[in-house]
């Protein structure tokens, strides 16, 4: 399998930490950035047009502190949250970007992740924080409905469930995947030794309700089946630092993604005695952020410190047909 880019957009004087595609509109990513490196200096939330010309920007939120992840609405178009390192969440319409809609003040420390839920029932965002806690919000309310809590160290990450209304999963500086149901506790339902270290990032596989990847310090991918958690499932090794973020496949049961330290974006089938399927070596810096288009198969966005953004088309074997999306820049 092949993965090209197709694009390079860049976010000049601010580091990539996030990239998401829009989930209404095709053509439209957004960006969350901060300035030198994160550790001082305000934040930028970049929405871009991969079919308009130049670098695609469309419009821009900037915010006084760092921002370190965003989540569209799954309900309205053009509105997107931002998770700050004041510990601040922000509501944006990004076609009114002088000021959040709506911001949100709980967290005690960095906001560091953010995920709208896609079952069919709710309105719901979650976030989570270097305060160890993670939080569930209705957009409409400045309060947030429930506070969960049982991770002994900083929370990275939290995201729902693609399959199981109220479930979400969370990993933590404490080496700990946890599962939780927010529909009926504030603690978590499991708790899995995940990995060797601190555990950055996990994801759901689009196709199968008990699967989870995770990853982190340790530098390998560790896959989980919630009905057996005693061991993984599968071990994903190749990454020389961190692996930052990972994602499955929207369009393939046992692919998926990861971005690392090492400025490498991978491609893994770990289905394969030889499960990987392409190295990306085309960053400078850290590769922070990661997200696949579910509209189009195989269009993949990440982000990195090195103020830009990668745009590829991960091409199955045997298929070298046009790329969408423009030409390498």
């Amino acid at each position: 399998m092949a993965a090209k880019l197709t694009r390079r957009l860049p976010t000049p004087n601010h580091h990539g930490y996030s990239v998401k595609f829009c989930p209404f509109n095709r053509d439209v990513i957004a960006v969350a950035s901060a300035q030198n490196f994160g550790l001082s200096g305000g934040g930028m939330l970049m929405v871009k047009n991969l079919s308009a010309p130049g670098d695609g920007t469309v419009s821009t939120c900037i915010w006084a502190d760092g921002l370190f992840d965003l989540t569209f609405s799954e309900q309205t178009p053009n509105c997107v949250v931002t998770a700050s390192g004041d510990g601040s969440l922000q509501l944006w319409d990004v076609t009114k970007s002088q000021a959040p809609i709506m911001v949100y003040r709980e967290h005690q420390k960095e906001a560091y992740s953010l995920d709208w839920t896609q079952t069919r029932d709710s309105q719901f965002f979650v976030s989570s924080s270097w305060d160890g806690t993670i939080k569930l919000w209705d957009p409409n309310r400045e309060k947030s409905l429930l506070t969960m809590q049982g991770h002994e160290a900083l929370v990275y990450q939290a995201v729902w469930s693609p399959h199981i209304t109220g479930c979400v999963a969370s990993v933590s500086g404490d080496q700990t995947l946890r599962i939780w149901n927010t529909k009926k506790d504030t603690r978590p339902v499991m708790t899995i030794r995940a990995n060797q270290g601190e555990v950055l990032t996990c994801d759901w596989c689009k196709y199968n309700q008990n699967i989870i990847a995770t990853a982190g310090t340790d530098c390998k991918i560790y896959g989980w089946d919630l009905r057996r958690p005693g061991e993984p499932v599968y071990v994903l090794q190749g990454h020389g630092y961190p692996v930052r973020r990972i994602k499955y496949f929207p369009f393939a049961e046992t692919q998926l993604a990861s971005v690392s330290y090492d400025l490498t974006t991978r491609i893994w089938d770990h289905s394969l005695p030889n499960p990987s399927l392409s190295v990306l070596e085309t960053h400078s810096e850290f590769v922070y952020g990661l997200d696949f288009s579910n509209h189009v198969e195989g269009l993949l966005a990440d982000c990195a410190w090195d103020q830009s953004v990668g745009i590829y088309h991960v091409l199955k074997p045997g298929n070298s047909g046009p790329l969408t999306h423009g030409g390498a820049t």
